[in-house]
């Protein structure tokens, strides 16, 4: 939930409207805490989400697939990749996204009841997932088997509509999709199904495992495979809507991969999808979250105090020592303990001790900053702060990791392009 002043104002608003219900206010009072909940918790943390930066992304990797007709999916899984489901995918429609992605089919019903309309692919399900659902939404709903197929199709007698499906390929990923061997089958049966008008096929698609990888020798296969199974789909009477494979790698590097439609992930968001392919400025790409805290407390602190649990920090001399208000329970991960780098008071520090769930600690060598004053863990860099990579290279993991794993307690707050907000 975004902490908007129109949430602060409504949460007021409410907190009035039932103090004239309540002859003792405690409906008032309760409504009061809230907005002064959410005002308070925007202080402690927040992670500034720049819609703009988001638009202009997209708007960047359309240009990069026009040449050959394609369009952009931007994927909003994992609540858009932790920067917020709902606002992220209205900035990239708006930005000229086709279609929107997502992992879980609740996800994509999240969209549909915000009245989000555009087009909806979304392909990890299981069985018994709500195919229904899907259906009356006008989801694209991915098969990969044969039980997916015929639970789809059960579910479409119900509705007595049919359901839009999308048949994925393992071209050697080797996750979800349908495999070579079992590919005619698959193809066979949704064809039956279509002809049943329980279904209409309108996408074959699959995923590279290796695309961040230049030169892989797995990018080649996988194309060659798709390129067949798609052969196979077409001349036994499948007519796709859209063919596509090109993941945010392949959509930056690898322009044959790109088809009719690209399945642009981390780098709608800013974040270079492989350091070995470039840095996000290097594709014209520009970071959207920017994660900072209100420092808790400075004090002075004498040569060899333990410092956070195990004691992995020991002050080497008399020092100053900042207490950040963000920990692992927030997406800071344990494992940058002692390496994450945090802008504090124009330095760029480093935490000192282990992350603990709520907090932790930055030596800041003698130096003195207000309680209050931002500590930044990371945003575009514009300003000397660190970069989500930083941070995954500080942690042994991924940028998608760093800023997926930011979670709820972590306000956000929308930002328009101008630094307003939204």
């Amino acid at each position: 939930m975004s902490t908007t002043p129109q949430h602060l104002r409504a949460a007021r608003e409410h907190a009035h409207a039932h103090a004239n219900d309540h002859a003792n206010g405690r409906a008032h009072t309760d409504a009061y805490a809230l907005a002064d909940d959410l005002a308070h918790e925007r202080v402690r943390a927040r992670a500034e989400i720049d819609l703009g930066a988001l638009r202009a992304n997209v708007r960047t990797l359309r240009a990069r697939v026009a040449a050959g007709n394609a369009q952009v999916m931007a994927v909003v899984k994992a609540d858009a990749y932790g920067h917020g489901a709902v606002p992220c995918a209205r900035a990239a429609l708006e930005a000229g996204a086709a279609w929107l992605g997502t992992a879980t089919p609740y996800e994509a019903l999240a969209l549909r009841a915000a009245g989000i309309e555009a087009p909806i692919l979304c392909w990890l399900w299981t069985p018994g997932g709500p195919w229904r659902a899907g259906i009356e939404a006008g989801l694209d709903m991915t098969v990969s088997g044969r039980w997916a197929l015929d639970e789809v199709a059960e579910a479409a007698r119900a509705a007595g509509r049919p359901a839009r499906i999308q048949l994925k390929a393992d071209t050697g990923l080797g996750r979800n999709g349908c495999l070579a061997g079992d590919w005619p089958h698959l193809v066979g049966e949704a064809l039956k199904a279509q002809d049943q008008g329980l279904v209409r096929v309108t996408g074959v698609w699959s995923h590279f495992a290796c695309a961040d990888e230049p030169g892989h020798p797995s990018i080649a296969a996988q194309l060659a495979a798709f390129q067949d199974m798609l052969e196979y789909a077409e001349k036994a009477g499948v007519e796709p809507e859209v063919r596509h494979m090109a993941n945010s790698p392949a959509t930056l590097t690898l322009p044959e991969t790109h088809f009719d439609l690209v399945r642009t992930g981390v780098a709608t968001y800013g974040i270079s999808p492989s350091p070995e392919l470039g840095t996000p400025a290097d594709f014209g790409l520009r970071p959207v979250m920017r994660l900072s805290a209100s420092v808790a407390g400075v004090k002075r602190a004498p040569a060899g105090l333990g410092v956070s649990y195990g004691h992995h920090y020991v002050t080497d001399r008399e020092t100053t020592l900042a207490l950040v208000p963000l920990g692992y329970a927030d997406g800071v991960p344990r494992h940058a303990s002692g390496r994450g780098p945090v802008l504090v008071g124009d330095k760029v520090r480093t935490v000192a001790g282990r992350v603990a769930m709520d907090q932790f600690v930055v030596d800041l060598g003698g130096d003195v900053v207000e309680p209050g004053e931002r500590a930044v863990l990371f945003g575009p860099g514009d300003d000397g702060e660190p970069t989500a990579e930083d941070w995954a290279r500080a942690a042994g993991t991924i940028a998608y990791e760093i800023v997926t794993r930011i979670g709820a307690r972590v306000p956000r707050v929308y930002l328009d392009g101008t630094g307003e907000e939204a």
